[in-house]
């Protein structure tokens, strides 16, 4: 397909429901990604000794730990040395024990692999400040104290979830000496774009896990609006040109951190493997189409135990397209993200709520804001729908949504959403972005809102790997308020969207079929 193939005219679209990830019985394709690194497997051979330790940290204090080695019994180590893997470095202390089974999949192969609570978590000393500075030293640290035990051959692996793909991400941009490879899963490329300020709006998406994780974020993330040094020191994106480990990131397209990962691959794609699956925030384990721990394990004989027949992903980029059932959904591999047949597709905004690659006569689409009203009331919001799809449409990549418009307020949200909406009405939410007025510069200095002046908004719409289907359509919601993704903090108002020609546009990353 060259161009986007347009049907008959659009009619009313009916209210979206929360977006969703296919069910666990979807019959779509194979469970495990092709070729044999996602296969990988070898046997056991070790039992698994546990040790509470205390990490000691350069500053004289320590953290809590827990060591698990390969065994002749339950409490009898092996002799020799292994190779050595942070499992997890994270706040979720009570986690410790799930932790742990999960980490003795590698230690029956041969590996030590350390469960630490980071400072102020558990039985480590001190408060919580997630992914900062000390949070970052004390990882180091952790590292160089495993690569130093008299049971590891010095070669150091990091891996985790959420909270621990983070610190593994965060560990490789310090780049201590021993650190060889890491695997993060779910993981950020930036604390206050990913989580915090979402097109610098402040998201309440994680504020009762602030609370009840590490309560002195709610003061000092506030204390911070624009992006300065003390997001910078929180960040991956501010070292990528340190991120030079072989990086293996497990990515789930419906996960809130896409877009971080994604990015980080971009950055650097001669060193990062990109791995992205249907998957919603968490382990893939378990859930559809969801990977094991034979990969994790060929990358770990790969890097750390040095075993060149230990595959790696064929290619850098492995894929599944979204949601399915249907032909061509599935695992994909590709040479880079976006595909290399990948191609831009500009859409226009219409004054009468289409939205087609021609341009309409210029006009002005108004929504008022009244903040809080979750979802926005008709009148809070501007829908644009194309005609149904006369041929499936791939979505593989980011977006960007190129909003004209005036505020009657000193500033202003946009929140971009598109949606897939069936022949029946029904919709699910495809992907989004947002974007604060006074942020459409940068996000490090306030760029004044004039009242009644329009201006150019980029919004930039967060990457997928998605099909919508032929009689399908597309729909792209333009509103102020978009609960729990943003906060609802700009005053009442009425916003006025530039449409038609000179107007709005929707820019897309396609695959031409």
């Amino acid at each position: 397909m060259c161009s986007l193939a347009l049907a008959a005219p659009l009619t009313a679209a009916l209210p979206f429901p929360a977006f969703a990830a296919p069910s666990a019985d979807a019959a779509v394709g194979p469970e495990l990604p092709p070729g044999p690194f996602f296969s990988y497997s070898r046997p056991a051979r070790y039992e698994v000794v546990r040790e509470d330790v205390k990490v000691p940290l350069r500053d004289g204090g320590h953290l809590a730990g827990q060591l698990y080695r390969p065994g002749t019994s339950a409490t009898r180590p092996a002799t020799g040395t292994f190779p050595g893997i942070v499992y997890e470095y994270t706040a979720y202390a009570d986690a410790a024990e799930s932790f742990g089974a999960g980490a003795a999949y590698f230690v029956r192969r041969g590996y030590n692999a350390l469960v630490c609570q980071v400072r102020g978590s558990g039985d480590s000393p001190g408060t919580v400040d997630p992914f900062g500075p000390q949070e970052q030293r004390d990882n180091y640290d952790v590292i160089e104290w495993l690569a130093r035990h008299p049971a590891s051959t010095g070669r150091i692996g990091q891996m985790g979830v959420s909270y621990g793909g983070h610190t593994t991400l965060l560990a490789a941009v310090n780049r201590p000496p021993h650190l060889k490879a890491v695997i993060p899963v779910n993981a950020l490329h930036d604390w206050y774009e990913n989580t915090i300020y979402r097109g610098g709006i402040y998201s309440p998406r994680i504020r009762e896990w602030q609370q009840t994780v590490a309560p002195d974020t709610l003061r000092t993330y506030a204390e911070h609006p624009l992006y300065d040094d003390f997001w910078r020191a929180r960040s991956v994106m501010s070292r990528w040109e340190d991120l030079t480990v072989p990086t293996l990131e497990i990515n789930g397209w419906y996960d809130r951190y896409r877009d971080g990962m994604v990015k980080n691959y971009r950055a650097r794609p001669h060193n990062v493997w990109l791995v992205s699956g249907p998957w919603e925030h968490g382990s893939p384990e378990g859930q559809y189409a969801g990977i094991g721990s034979g990969a994790y394990l060929a990358w770990w004989d790969h890097w750390l135990a040095r075993n060149r027949d230990a595959p790696l992903p064929a290619t850098h980029v492995t894929s599944y397209e979204v949601p399915g059932p249907g032909a061509g959904r599935g695992w994909h591999r590709f040479e880079q993200w976006p595909p290399r047949d990948a191609r831009a597709l500009t859409l226009r905004l219409g004054a009468n709520g289409t939205l087609r690659p021609g341009a309409t006569a210029p006009g002005v689409a108004a929504f008022d804001v009244n903040t809080g009203t979750t979802p926005p009331a008709e009148h809070q919001q501007l829908r644009f729908t194309t005609p149904p799809l006369r041929h499936d449409l791939v979505l593989a990549g980011d977006g960007l949504a190129d909003i004209r418009a005036s505020f009657t307020a000193a500033d202003g949200n946009i929140a971009a959403v598109l949606y897939d909406q069936a022949p029946d009405g029904t919709s699910t939410r495809i992907t989004e972005g947002w974007l604060k007025a006074s942020h459409r510069a940068t996000h490090t200095r306030l760029s004044p809102v004039e009242p009644g002046t329009a201006y150019a908004l980029g919004v930039h719409i967060w990457p997928v790997h998605y099909r919508l289907s032929a009689g399908h359509r597309l729909v792209l919601r333009i509103s102020s308020d978009d609960y729990p993704q943003i906060d609802s903090d700009v005053p009442a108002g009425r916003v006025g969207v530039r449409t038609g020609a000179g107007g709005s546009t929707l820019r897309l990353t396609v695959r031409t079929l």
